[in-house]
């Protein structure tokens, strides 16, 4: 059991984060909010999709955040023939021992990069999925503990591209956001031209901080305190996309979780003790809307699940009253203070 004492403080939390995010910075120029989200998932203990076109960086994204940790980082490259064992493992007889000996997958590592996820099978891809909910491999009969922390990182290129396979909605729903990269200004690229045009920055870039630290860190963000209004928000967005006529597939109450942890990391990235409706509304787009299925009259009236989240997040009331003190604090056995009284701003 964590107590007080053994979880980090808000100015450990803060610092440490400032030296991954300038490292992956390094790498990734002129795309701060992408990097941020990354962290906070990395918190909150989720998993990241990255999805966009071939060659704006995917790959260079997750490479350089499982470089900047001190852990162990395995990569999988997603291909029409890979088997799932490939990926959890296979027990093999050993002739010497006269008895099967198993042998680890790549999952067996504390980040995990699946490099286009979307062009193995669909029977491969599903070897993840009990690994990314429950942290542990089950083969033979047997079930093999995860390491912690425990993140994959997937990249994957759009559905319509050709040679891939769209994630089944089990799949996507694991995955605690989903983000683009998108292509970089003008101003960034002709960095990268300047970074990126010898030697590649990723064969320079070294750990700046250990396993054992994010996983206080971790243990911090659980102690981000979060009031019943700013929970009670969290299902309203959720619970809207259930009924939505243009969604004929809403968020799971897995998503809803999802959001609260991302909420609490993100509150905790901003210096903060206590997480806001605003915390919230910033990621609702990221958490929500790779879980969500636009109806057939909603795709021929080109509406994607971004516009319908957003469309939510503009009709759900805001709540804007104090919050009574939680009885414990972030990291640090103190109360966290009630968020102001001023209505956040609504986004979008």
């Amino acid at each position: 059991m964590t107590t007080y004492d053994d979880r980090a403080s808000l100015t450990d939390l803060t610092s440490t984060v400032e030296r991954v995010r300038s490292s992956v910075e390094e790498v990734i120029e002129g795309k701060p909010e992408v990097v941020r989200l990354s962290l906070t998932v990395l918190l909150a203990e989720g998993h990241l999709l990255i999805e966009d076109v071939p060659g704006v960086g995917k790959t260079m994204l997750a490479k350089a955040l499982a470089r900047s940790i001190d852990c162990s980082v395995r990569r999988i490259q997603f291909t029409p023939d890979l088997l799932p064992s490939d990926i959890t493992g296979v027990s093999i007889f050993d002739q010497q021992r006269k008895d099967f000996e198993f042998k680890p997958g790549a999952i067996f590592a504390q980040i995990v990069i699946g490099d286009e996820i979307n062009r193995a099978s669909p029977k491969t891809q599903s070897a993840l999925l009990e690994s990314m909910e429950e942290r542990q491999v089950t083969i033979d009969g047997k079930t093999y503990e995860l390491p912690s922390p425990f993140m994959v990182v997937a990249t994957q290129n759009p559905v319509e591209m050709e040679g891939t396979y769209p994630l089944p909605e089990a799949q996507r729903d694991r995955f605690m956001a989903r983000v683009s990269v998108g292509y970089p200004s003008p101003e960034a690229e002709l960095q990268m031209l300047d970074v990126h045009g010898g030697v590649s920055p990723l064969e320079d870039l070294q750990p700046v901080a250990h396993a054992h630290e994010i996983l206080k860190l971790i243990e911090a963000v659980r102690g981000v305190h979060v009031a019943e209004t700013v929970r009670r928000y969290a299902v309203d967005l959720v619970g809207a996309t259930r009924t939505h006529p243009d969604l004929r597939l809403g968020a799971s109450p897995r998503a809803t979780l999802h959001l609260l942890r991302a909420a609490k990391a993100s509150a905790a990235l901003s210096g903060r003790e206590y997480a806001l409706p605003d915390d919230v509304q910033a990621l609702a787009v990221a958490v929500l809307a790779h879980r969500l299925l636009p109806t057939a009259q909603a795709q021929l009236n080109r509406r994607t699940a971004e516009q319908v989240v957003q469309e939510i997040i503009q009709r759900t009331p805001v709540p804007s009253a104090p919050q009574p003190q939680p009885q414990s604090g972030f990291g640090m056995g103190r109360g966290a203070p009630a968020y102001p009284q001023q209505p956040p701003r609504r986004l979008g």
